[in-house]
């Protein structure tokens, strides 16, 4: 083979692999177009959304059925109010309930939907009213340490009566 066609080959296969790059970074950082198609939105109020990012996944039962279209502060409610774009090929009851979860230990925030027991359905605009905020890990640990330090104190006391 000559140099110049060892060269062209060299450089199509550089730039697929910038090109694959480009793509895994755009799917690491949920920048790429998502299937989903048609949405209605939905609205919901969350005492603390920890790092829940817009574009974040909206799941059920596992399965992707939307994405976080905006966070904001609700300033007369001291809320976060977190707006979803939900897929119309889902549909959830009124009674559904929204928490925010975390994919694995230190993984990303999403929001998980739990679907209730009512006939009416969610429609464009509706608020979910049950919700449940993120678990703050560091607020867990202190709690926990809180709690440990206060039964070595109940020890010592019992030990002095």
């Amino acid at each position: 083979m000559e140099r110049s066609t060892i060269d062209v080959w060299v450089g199509i296969f550089v730039a697929i692999g910038f090109l694959a790059l480009l793509a895994l970074a755009m799917k690491v950082g949920n920048l790429t177009s998502s299937s989903i198609g048609d949405t209605y939105t939905v609205s919901a109020y969350f005492e603390n959304v920890g790092g829940l990012k817009v574009r974040a996944p909206v799941k059920s039962a596992g399965v992707v059925v939307g994405r976080v279209n905006n966070i904001s502060f609700d300033d007369d409610k001291k809320e976060a109010l977190v707006t979803l774009n939900i897929d119309t090929r889902y549909h959830f009851d009124k009674e559904t309930n929204a928490s925010i979860l975390t994919a694995g230990l230190l993984g990303e925030q999403y929001v998980g939907l739990d679907a209730g027991g009512d006939t009416a359905m969610l429609k464009n605009g509706d608020k979910i009213k049950m919700t449940q905020g993120a678990v703050v890990l560091e607020k867990l640990i202190s709690q926990f340490l809180y709690n440990k330090a206060s039964e070595g104190s109940d020890k010592t006391e019992k030990k002095a009566d």
